[in-house]
């Protein structure tokens, strides 16, 4: 989906997911690396105008990852509120973050954080970047400046380091 909010000092929301692989020796975050950026990132995109933030993290998963949602756990706070009435409750994010995209245009992203232990039931998307990369805590620990954003690498180790030991791993049967 193209930008939304095309003016200076203007956020699109965007929705994120670090996928940790656990059908390894060691916990791997997955990555991909930005067809127009050339940086490693990870998986998400811009909340469309008719979706909610977890309607989109279900289409750029699948696009992006090849992940059937149902494939996945999310983790979330063991403390938590987990029911309101009247509304839509959605999962926690492990960050949520407002940056500049370019000089002229800006994102707020809520990131997810997901474990698997299966492989994506999809290919990826044609048209989305085909170099996935799985990357324990110490290989993206020291991954070059040059090829990754440092809040990436700051969640990344975050969700491998922190939350897949002190957060708890739920079915994602939120949509």
């Amino acid at each position: 989906m193209a930008h939304i909010h095309t003016k200076p000092g203007q956020y699109d929301h965007t929705v994120s997911a670090y996928i940790v692989r656990l059908d390894g020796d060691e916990p791997k975050l997955m990555l991909h690396l930005h067809k127009k950026l050339d940086k490693l990132l990870q998986f998400g995109g811009h909340i469309e105008l008719d979706e909610t933030p977890w309607n989109a993290i279900v289409h750029e998963l699948r696009e992006e990852a090849g992940y059937d949602i149902r494939q996945l756990q999310i983790l979330q706070p063991l403390v938590r509120i987990t029911n309101l009435t009247a509304g839509i409750l959605h999962p926690y994010p492990v960050t949520q973050i407002s940056h500049s995209f370019s000089e002229i245009h800006s994102h707020t992203d809520t990131a997810y954080g997901f474990v698997t232990n299966q492989t994506p039931k999809f290919p990826v998307n044609k048209d989305e970047s085909q170099d996935i990369r799985l990357l324990n805590s110490e290989e993206l620990a020291k991954l070059p400046n040059n090829m990754i954003p440092a809040n990436v690498r700051e969640t990344g180790l975050f969700v491998i380091d922190v939350c897949l030991s002190k957060w708890e791993k739920v079915p994602t049967i939120f949509a």
